[in-house]
């Protein structure tokens, strides 16, 4: 439609397009929707700008988005909403506390979305301070009720800060019932500070709020004994969790090549290409231990070796879909890797030498979306 010179598609479509693209990742599509309005002096209007802001964000640009944010003479709620919440998934928990002050001084209200954001951020990003003073003047200051989002959001900043027993003081004076996203987010966080009494405790309520579907408290619970080095209790909790019928997520990465998308799991060895991938991966692993990287076998749920247990993590999805991608793909050429789930803290750590060992300085973001993880680098 928009080859077609004749046509000129409205704000309704625009916003569609770019909405798609965010949704799907296609960066560079978004990018030609977003160059075409310019070429063709398209009014931005602030619904443009914000399905602008919100395409870049969520396909790793957010430098791009905040360029967008920046040019818009006067900024509605929904602008600065997206902005935030962009800023939050990317782990710029300051930065998006900035711009919620700068909405405030502007005086434009927040709604109990862009509350979200802002508690989302500072969540990922430490700032308990400043989440607990969002929180608390929630009602006070824009008149906005805490929903149960809004509580789960503010658990998880206390808890991921490792102030469990706040936490729960908050969750046990709740208007209303905590849900099971609530107690997972308290499990995790169990796991994180090693507090095995607590997560037993944790999983109870698990288990009571979803008596048919707890397997992935199961499994953050299985976690917590192993990482405490508990393989008894271990070993118990995997028993219940394969006695069910349901199967937790597995991880997954995806990576586009020469426009095919190729699927890697853990430990994969169906790829037509297995036996180069990890001749790549281990050469590039072998370089980033000389950069001082050290795989962190803590995440390792299963009682072995150290050295299986270094196997193990070197073989995660996303490892295996960068070595495809370092093997596969010609010098300064863009690699986005898409996950499933989060990324562990042994990937995490790994790539910093992963990089600078193999392709040298090389750009590297992380960027979670709402439904996955992406990755990008630039390759030397």
């Amino acid at each position: 439609m928009l080859g077609n010179k004749k046509a000129k598609p409205n704000e309704a479509v625009l916003v569609c397009a770019l909405s798609a693209c965010a949704h799907l990742g296609a960066l560079d599509q978004g990018r030609w929707i977003h160059v075409h309005m310019d070429r063709n002096e398209v009014s931005q209007s602030p619904n443009i700008c914000t399905a602008l802001i919100d395409m870049y964000a969520k396909c790793g640009r957010v430098d791009c988005a905040r360029q967008v944010f920046d040019r818009i003479h006067k900024r509605d709620v929904h602008n600065f909403t997206s902005m935030i919440s962009g800023l939050s998934i990317h782990g710029h928990g300051m930065d998006a506390v900035q711009v919620f002050s700068q909405m405030v001084s502007e005086k434009v209200n927040p709604n109990e979305i862009t509350i979200l954001g802002v508690l989302n951020g500072c969540s990922h990003s430490g700032l308990i301070e400043e989440g607990t003073s969002i929180f608390n003047n929630m009602e006070r200051l824009w008149g906005l009720l805490p929903r149960i989002e809004h509580y789960g959001c503010y658990v998880d900043l206390l808890a991921r800060g490792g102030h469990l027993e706040k936490a729960m003081e908050v969750v046990k004076n709740m208007p209303m019932e905590p849900d099971i996203i609530i107690w997972r987010a308290l499990l995790s966080a169990c796991r994180t500070h090693r507090n095995a009494s607590l997560g037993g405790q944790i999983i109870n309520h698990i288990r009571k709020l979803d008596p048919s579907g707890q397997k992935n408290g199961q499994v953050l619970l299985s976690n917590l004994y192993a990482s405490l080095g508990k393989w008894e209790s271990a070993v118990e909790e995997r028993e219940l969790i394969s006695q069910r019928k349901d199967r937790s997520d597995l991880g997954c990465s995806w990576i586009e090549v020469n426009g095919s998308v190729h699927e890697f799991h853990v430990d994969d060895q169906l790829h037509p290409q297995v036996l180069g991938i990890r001749d790549k991966l281990n050469e590039v692993l072998k370089k980033a231990k000389h950069g001082g990287y050290i795989a962190n076998t803590m995440q390792v749920t299963f009682d072995l070796s150290e050295e299986d247990k270094e196997q193990a993590v070197a073989r995660h999805s996303e490892k295996l879909a960068i070595a495809f991608g370092l093997l596969t793909t010609e010098p300064r050429t863009l690699i986005r890797i898409v996950k499933n789930l989060r990324t562990c803290e042994d990937c995490h750590s790994a790539l910093k030498p992963f990089l600078l060992f193999m392709i040298e300085k090389s750009l590297f973001e992380i960027v979670p979306a709402s439904t996955h993880s992406r990755k990008e680098m630039f390759m030397q």
